[in-house]
């Protein structure tokens, strides 16, 4: 994201009167405080309290069984052996591509996809192409990058024609399943390293379905790169946060897991269809896709443009007092064109992302071409 739009955001962040519709938050309400307070005083006060001790790259042996029986659930059978705990799916991204993409490769993206990965892709060198209509050997990638199971930013799986040519490319594949879980019709597709194991690095999170603060995520690499990536892991930090892991693990067994995801997607759907029903009601002529799962939607107004374009937009909406993700961090090209928004719904209650798109509203009508 351009400096002057992180810059806007940060500042908007700090008052309180701004309804911040932008940065992918998980509701604080969802967080299962009593029972991670209650994990990380068995993680602290055990007899040998490993969790607060030095510990290996590869992460505790007890939460990688923990990761292995969800990933199962899922239709994908891994040995925890071949799991590696990482700080959050960034980390996982980053020894992924690490491992892959020297400086000057070529990395194939969706035509919008997650910032962050655009960003740690951009600054290891790497170019980022659009999927091609034809022969995936002709683009010359060092891989894919794909949210198959729940898009970032639009909140959709991947087509069904898409994963089969995707699979049938032979390319090496960086499987995004931060929202995987967060399906509003219940658990995610069989990812795609069940299928393609020896060429898909899988990457997940906790960030999304318990708290992001606990910074565990973890990757599971084509049993080739295993030593690898070990070692890339080894040399980043030595190990992922040993509380954060103790905490999730102990989570994982004392907790029914499953149900929480279960009620997760409920509350999710439910504030997916109040910013729906708000955007129709204030801005009628934008366009959008109801999504699968996920925390946002991704709105493209009825017109292409704007007086200051996607800046000009922002700086009227923050001075009405709502904020959102701008279209062009979420392209590999970083194009403002077509105009286009994200709006997150995941941490706000109903009357504030009501609120919220009437403030969007008398922001458009403000910079709108007429």
């Amino acid at each position: 994201m351009p400096d002057k739009f992180e810059t806007l955001l940060r500042e908007a962040a700090k008052r309180p009167e701004v309804i911040g519709m932008g940065g992918g938050l998980p509701s604080p309400r969802q967080f299962p405080r009593r029972a991670l307070v209650q994990a990380l005083a068995e993680a602290v006060f055990q007899s040998s309290p490993a969790a607060l001790q030095y510990a290996w790259p590869e992460g505790a042996d007890d939460l990688r069984a923990r990761i292995a029986e969800h990933m199962a659930s899922r239709g994908a059978a891994v040995d925890p052996g071949r799991i590696l705990v990482t700080s959050g799916a960034q980390q996982a991204l980053m020894v992924a591509a690490q491992l892959l993409c020297p400086r000057g490769s070529r990395m194939l993206t969706d035509p919008e996809t997650y910032p962050g990965a655009l960003e740690l892709f951009r600054a290891r060198g790497i170019d980022l192409i659009p999927f091609p209509e034809g022969d995936f050997a002709a683009a010359d990638a060092c891989a894919a990058y794909v949210m198959p199971a729940v898009g970032n930013p639009r909140g959709v799986a991947m087509g069904g024609e898409a994963r089969r040519r995707l699979l049938a490319s032979g390319v090496a594949i960086l499987e995004d399943d931060a929202y995987g879980d967060l399906r509003f019709d219940g658990p995610g597709p069989r990812p795609l390293c069940a299928e393609a194991p020896d060429r898909v690095f899988f990457i997940g999170t906790f960030s999304k379905t318990l708290a992001p603060g606990l910074r565990v995520g973890w990757l599971v690499p084509p049993e080739r790169f295993q030593e690898e990536a070990t070692r890339a892991k080894r040399d980043a930090d030595l190990q992922a946060n040993g509380l954060g892991q103790a905490i999730v693990e102990r989570y994982l067994r004392a907790e029914g897991f499953p149900h929480r995801l279960e009620r997760l997607r409920v509350f999710y759907r439910r504030r997916a269809k109040h910013l729906a029903s708000a955007i129709r009601r204030e801005l009628p002529g934008w366009r959008f896709e109801l999504p699968e799962g996920g925390f946002a939607l991704w709105l493209e107004p009825d017109a292409p443009d704007c007086r200051g374009g996607e800046l000009g937009l922002l700086e009227a909406a923050i001075d009405e007092g709502v904020s959102f993700d701008p279209g062009s961090s979420f392209r590999p090209d970083r194009s403002p064109h077509p105009l286009a928004l994200r709006l997150c719904y995941s941490a706000l209650d109903p009357k504030d992302l009501a609120e919220g798109a009437r403030r969007l509203a008398r922001a458009w009508r403000r910079v709108e071409h007429r």
